[in-house]
């Protein structure tokens, strides 16, 4: 049974390490394989940042944004395990005084746990760390992750991962364990079933999933166009869980700026008017002719709506959320009706305001490559994160291709 399990396993990730052009995301895929072929709840990749001597999640699979979470290599017992070189089956977490007696690590170890150093010729790189298997974890579940982990550290060697992780940073949004339901007919639907996420200021953070997955009702909930039905939304550490109308409409107006598949400019409108028109109901507006300019179409400000393609008017859509000036940009499938061309025309303006102006942008796309420039890739099933990974190394607009 072991020995099946590692050709099959090995198999899929030499496969996956192969074809992906960033590492990232193959690590991200290379997580969910493990846990899957182990049958265990969720799991991580750890890597060691030589700069700061501290280990860092790149990449996770399970129910919770643990992105960027790090430890020092002294801290903690992840630290502990790389420091040994040895791998380390953990039956009963909660008799662990170094698991139980911090808060955060006891919740992400779960009940039960298995450590493996990512080991390479030269050095431990990093740990792989799987929790919550019913029954336990086996030697043969041991002998399986050592020498996938070995694949795994031997690709992350030859190609190299450099990262500056972003330390101390405070979230802008939170969502703790939320739950939104829906009545469908007389049966209660749970569309989400319990989402922590954090968001943070100045990121590109891509949203994938299947239709039906919960993509859009989170972003409706983030966005104030509807409320959750249980759990906490924390916008800037101010619990905004069920907000007044009052509320709700400045929160609109000074923190979120809507991209949406479809265009929704007023025809009777040029290009400059439709910019002026959200403007005029904004409290610090930017000049709508600039952010005509930002996007491109400065010298198109007097076309209308139907004298313009597709693209031009999704980057006219842009122009206004620019112009608006807010805190964060919620784009739901900006490309989805554009062609390959067109559609990069869009992403390379929502790159330039998460460069250059340092706007938060969450992307819900149905297309994979896009994730390949974000910041963060989020991916949902049936109503949970199911797994969460860190781009250190971004692609550009420019280099996407699908």
């Amino acid at each position: 049974m072991a020995d099946s399990r590692f050709v099959s396993c090995a198999w899929q990730i030499m496969d996956e390490l192969s074809k992906s052009d960033q590492l990232e995301s193959s690590l991200e895929t290379c997580i969910k394989i493990l846990t899957d072929t182990v049958g265990c709840e969720s799991g991580s990749i750890w890597m060691r940042n030589t700069v700061d001597h501290r280990f860092y999640i790149v990449a996770s699979s399970g129910n919770a944004d643990v992105s960027g979470t790090s430890t020092g290599e002294d801290e903690s017992f992840i630290g502990k395990i790389v420091k040994s070189e040895q791998s380390k089956i953990v039956d009963d977490c909660a008799a662990v005084p170094e698991i139980a007696e911090d808060k955060f690590f006891s919740t992400l170890f779960g009940k039960n746990a298995i450590l493996v150093p990512l080991r390479t010729p030269l050095s431990v790189i990093g740990c792989l760390q799987l929790n919550n298997k019913e029954g336990g974890f086996s030697e043969a579940d041991q002998g399986l992750l050592e020498n996938c982990g070995a694949l795994i550290a031997l690709d992350v060697e030859d190609k190299g991962l450099s990262f500056s992780p972003n330390k101390d940073r405070k979230p802008l949004l939170q969502l703790k364990n939320v739950i939104k339901e829906f009545m469908s007919g007389e049966e209660m639907r749970r569309i989400l079933k319990g989402i922590d996420l954090d968001v943070y200021e100045g990121e590109l953070l891509v949203v994938l999933g299947e239709s039906g997955c919960g993509k859009s009702t989170m972003l409706n909930i983030i966005g104030g166009m509807d409320q959750l039905s249980e759990g906490q939304f924390l916008v800037e550490g101010k619990d905004f869980s069920h907000p007044s109308e009052q509320e709700l409409t400045q929160y609109r107006r000074d923190y979120i700026g809507f991209i949406f598949q479809s265009y929704n400019l007023m025809p009777n409108l040029n290009a400059l008017e439709n910019v002026e028109f959200i403007a005029e109901i904004s409290n610090h507006p930017r000049d709508p002719m600039e952010c005509l300019e930002l996007v491109g179409l400065k010298e198109k400000w007097n076309r209308y709506p139907s004298a313009m393609s597709g693209g031009q008017q999704q980057r006219v859509c842009i122009a206004r959320v620019i112009a608006k000036e807010p805190k964060i940009i919620l784009a739901d499938e900006p490309t989805a009706a554009l062609d390959y061309e067109t559609g990069k025309g869009v992403l390379k303006a929502i790159e330039n305001i998460v460069k250059n102006d340092k706007k938060t942008v969450i992307m819900v796309t149905h297309n994979v490559e896009i994730a390949k420039m974000a910041n963060r890739v989020i991916r949902l099933r049936n109503g949970l994160i199911s797994s969460v990974r860190i781009n250190f190394n971004p692609l550009t607009a420019e280099d996407l291709v699908w």
